[in-house]
C-alpha cells in the first residue's frame, strides 16, 4: 500500500477519537483533516520512493538487467563452452560447457588467475583495448594434447568502449588428429608407391641399357617386373576399397547374406593359394542356416583378407580353421573364428595390427605381397556393419580372428 495512503488513514482514526472522546467539533476535525491531508501529498517524491541499491557487477537500470538474463541464456543455449567478462575481465557467466572444459574457473574471478594462457590473456587485452574481435588457436600438452579455438567478441552497449566480452571456445583436437591421421596416410601410401615405382624404373633403364640384348636377363627382369606391378596394383584397389567403405560408413546394409555359403565360396576362391602354401582349409559350419544382414561383397573381402592373411602368415601349421558359431554375447547373433597355428606375434603389437600400413616386420610382410590394408579394411566393413572384431595371438600360438556379426 502507498505511504500516503497508510499516513491519511492514521489521521482519520486520530480525529475520530478526538471527535469521540474529546468532542471536538466535526468542523474542526474537517478542517484538520484537510490541513494533514494536503501535507502528506506535497511530501517530496525522494522521500515516497524507496532506494534501490545495486550489487557490483549487476546491471543499473531494468533494461541492463533483462539483457544480461537474456545473454546468461543464450550463452547457456550453446552446445561450446561460452563465458561472459566484465571490463576488468572478471568472470560474469560461464555455461555449463565451460565450467566442465574450465574447472578452476569461478564466477567474480578474474580470468588471468583461472586461465594462465599468455596467447589467450593478450586477445582478450586487446579485444578489450581496441573494441574488435579477436581469434587465437590454444595448443595445450597437459593433462592431454588439446588445441582450441578461442574468440573473443566485445559486447558494445553504451559507446565505442566494450562493457563486456564473450568468449568462445571451439575445440580442434578432433580436427587435428584426422589431419595428423590424413598425413600419415598419404606419406606411407606414397612410400609403399615408390618403392615398387623405382624398382620398375631401375629394371627398365637395365633393360633400355646394359641388358637390351641379353634374353635371359630380360626375362628375368619382367617377371620381377610384373610382380612389382601387381603389388601396386592391389595397393590401389586396397586403397580404394577402403576409400569406398569410409564413403559408406554411415549407411547400415540391409541385404540377408547366408554365412556357411559364403564362407565355402572364399574357402573355393582361395584353394589354389592354400595348396601353394602346403596348408589345409577346415571348415566347422552349422546344419541349419546361418543368416545375417549385410552387404555380401564386403563380407566376402572380409573373410577372404582373414584367410589370405592366415596362409600367407601361418606357415609351418599344416591347417587353418574356419569356424561359424552362435555368439555367446548379448546384441550378436554369429561369430565366425579364422584361427592359423602359425609363428603367431607378440601380444604388443595385437591392438595396432588393424592401422594401416602396420607391420611387425616390413620386408617380411613385403616378400609376402601384404599390403598393410588388409586388416585395416577389415575393422571398418565390420565397423559398418555393426560388428565386433576381435585378435588374439602368442608367439609360437599362432593367430585367432573373431568376428561377431548381428
Amino acid at each position: 500500500m502507498p505511504v500516503q495512503s497508510v499516513l491519511l488513514l492514521a489521521v482519520v482514526g486520530v480525529l475520530l477519537v478526538l471527535v469521540i472522546w474529546f468532542d471536538l467539533s466535526w468542523l474542526g476535525a474537517f478542517l484538520a483533516f484537510g490541513l494533514l491531508a494536503a501535507t502528506i501529498l506535497a511530501l517530496p517524491i525522494a522521500t515516497r520512493s524507496a532506494a534501490v541499491i545495486v550489487p557490483p557487477g549487476e546491471a543499473r537500470t531494468g533494461e541492463g538487467t533483462g539483457s544480461d538474463a537474456a545473454l546468461a541464456a543464450f550463452a547457456d543455449a550453446l552446445v561450446d563452452p561460452c563465458l561472459v567478462l566484465d571490463s576488468r575481465s572478471n568472470l560474469v557467466h560461464a555455461n555449463g560447457a565451460a565450467r566442465r572444459r574450465f574447472p578452476a574457473i569461478g564466477v567474480g574471478r578474474r580470468l588471468t588467475l583461472a586461465l594462465r594462457n599468455p596467447q589467450l590473456l593478450q586477445a582478450v587485452e586487446a579485444a578489450q583495448r581496441t573494441g574488435r574481435v579477436q581469434t587465437v588457436e590454444i595448443h595445450e600438452t597437459l593433462p592431454s594434447e588439446t588445441w582450441d579455438k578461442v574468440v573473443i567478441a566485445p559486447l558494445l552497449r553504451s559507446g565505442e568502449h566494450p562493457d563486456q566480452l564473450v568468449m568462445t571456445v571451439q575445440s580442434l583436437t578432433e580436427l587435428k588428429r584426422v589431419d595428423a591421421m590424413r598425413s600419415d596416410f598419404i606419406a606411407n601410401a606414397s612410400h609403399e608407391l615408390r618403392t615398387p615405382l623405382a624398382s620398375l624404373l631401375g629394371f627398365i633403364d637395365t633393360l633400355l641399357g646394359p641388358a637390351a640384348n641379353d634374353p635371359a636377363a630380360r626375362e628375368r627382369f619382367l617377371g620381377i617386373m610384373r610382380g612389382q606391378a601387381d603389388r601396386m596394383s592391389k595397393l590401389v584397389d586396397d586403397l580404394l576399397s577402403l576409400s569406398r567403405i569410409e564413403m559408406h560408413q554411415h549407411i547400415r546394409p540391409t541385404a540377408t547374406i547366408e554365412l556357411a555359403g559364403l564362407l565355402r565360396e572364399v574357402r573355393d576362391g582361395l584353394q589354389t593359394q592354400a595348396e601353394a602354401a602346403q596348408l589345409d582349409f577346415v571348415l566347422s559350419l552349422p546344419e541349419g542356416p546361418a543368416q545375417t544382414t549385410g552387404d555380401r561383397g564386403q563380407l566376402y573381402e572380409v573373410f577372404e583378407n582373414l584367410l589370405d592373411n592366415a596362409l600367407k602368415y601361418g606357415v609351418g601349421g599344416k591347417t587353418v580353421e574356419v569356424v561359424l558359431q552362435p555368439a555367446n554375447k548379448p546384441g550378436f547373433a554369429h561369430q565366425v573364428s579364422v584361427i592359423d597355428h602359425g609363428p603367431g606375434v607378440p601380444p604388443e603389437h595385437v591392438p595396432r595390427l588393424t592401422e594401416r600400413f602396420y607391420r611387425i616386420d616390413a620386408e617380411t610382410s613385403r616378400k609376402r605381397k601384404g599390403t598393410g590394408l588388409g586388416l585395416a579394411i577389415v575393422k571398418h566393413i565390420v565397423s559398418r556393419h555393426r560388428g565386433q572384431l576381435s585378435i588374439r595371438s602368442q608367439l609360437g600360438q599362432g593367430m585367432r580372428v573373431d568376428v561377431l556379426l548381428p
